[in-house]
């Protein structure tokens, strides 16, 4: 993806970066691609394919939650800092904590949070489920664990008025599976929505996932 097809692309999200936050997005792949050559933290590092599969992919979560009306956002498994560090940099309103298990992404992520000059970011090195007694509007991960384990690891942190949303691939045969631990520990799907990534046409859903009224 081009950065002219990516802008293209975030229209349709209604989404209009300005010009410090594409310079703040080409400069975090600037950092990605120097330190994964040190600690190893993507795969992908064709420019392209960073615009498309992590910069692109991480803001397809605007389709099912208003992001300009959302305070807090915890992103777990976060890695090298999708989704949750490309959603600070393009709705910096939010108030972002990044959760990862391994200090040497932290480090970057720290790096980074710095070089771009992010405010009210916030980065722990823990598991997401030794977290204890806090409170997000949105929780999300992308690439993380299949869905059961994902609302084993989170179904203390989902209150009442929090939104939790994996940022999944094909999600069928994890539903399945995944439907007696929402009903033991009383959540349910609220929305699903499945699309396919621009040029690659691989298959992608977003799910949201409530605790149900008690």
């Amino acid at each position: 993806m081009s950065k002219e097809e990516f802008l293209i692309e975030l229209k349709k999200l209604n989404i209009i970066p300005t010009e410090k936050q594409l310079e703040q997005l080409e400069k975090y792949y600037e950092l990605l691609i120097y330190w994964n050559e040190r600690i190893n933290l993507t795969r992908i590092i064709n420019k392209e394919d960073v615009y498309l599969k992590h910069f692109y992919d991480s803001l397809t979560i605007v389709k099912v939650v208003n992001l300009n009306k959302t305070n807090t956002l915890l992103d777990f498994g976060t890695g090298a800092g999708f989704p949750g560090l490309v959603l600070k940099i393009m709705f910096p309103n939010i108030k972002v904590t990044l959760v990862d298990s391994l200090q040497k992404r932290i480090n970057f992520l720290d790096i980074v949070i710095k070089e771009l000059d992010l405010k009210e970011i916030t980065t722990i090195h823990e598991r997401v489920e030794n977290l204890k007694n806090i409170n997000f509007d949105v929780i999300t991960t992308r690439a993380v664990a299949n869905l059961e384990k994902l609302i084993v690891y989170t179904h203390t942190l989902i209150g009442n008025n929090t939104k939790f949303i994996p940022l999944k691939a094909n999600v069928d045969e994890e539903l399945e599976q995944a439907k007696k631990v929402l009903n033991k520990y009383s959540l349910y799907i609220e929305k699903q929505e499945q699309f396919f990534l621009p040029k690659e046409n691989s298959i992608r859903n977003i799910l949201v996932i409530e605790k149900r009224n008690q």
